[in-house]
């Protein structure tokens, strides 16, 4: 079977990726109301996770950003900002779940 992305250029799949991220940051910010710990629950990383991603892709283009900044470019907001208009405590349930993950 043959790679889907084999016809691109390296500089094409580098935009289509960057544009992909874009979208999912502007899906995130369309969807405060999905918490990070339901993030972790279901599918194992949230906005914070990102926000290290990000801080380490930087770092392997020889670039500094510092969590904090990280965030920043995440939650569109600097993020005790975002965590005092959006966060809300995990309930018992929720934590029971993230907890029991991959048990």
């Amino acid at each position: 079977m043959k790679d889907a992305t084999a016809d691109l250029t390296h500089q094409q799949r580098t935009e289509i990726e960057a544009a992909v991220f874009r979208r999912l940051i502007q899906h995130l910010d369309e969807n405060k109301q999905v918490q990070n710990i339901e993030l972790m629950i279901l599918a194992n990383f949230c906005r914070n996770c990102l926000s290290k991603w990000y801080m380490a892709a930087a770092e392997e283009q020889g670039t500094v950003v510092d969590y904090d900044q990280a965030r920043e470019v995440i939650y569109g907001m600097p993020y005790t900002q975002w965590k005092d208009k959006h966060q809300l405590e995990a309930t018992p349930e929720q934590l029971e779940q993230f907890n029991n993950r991959g048990k």
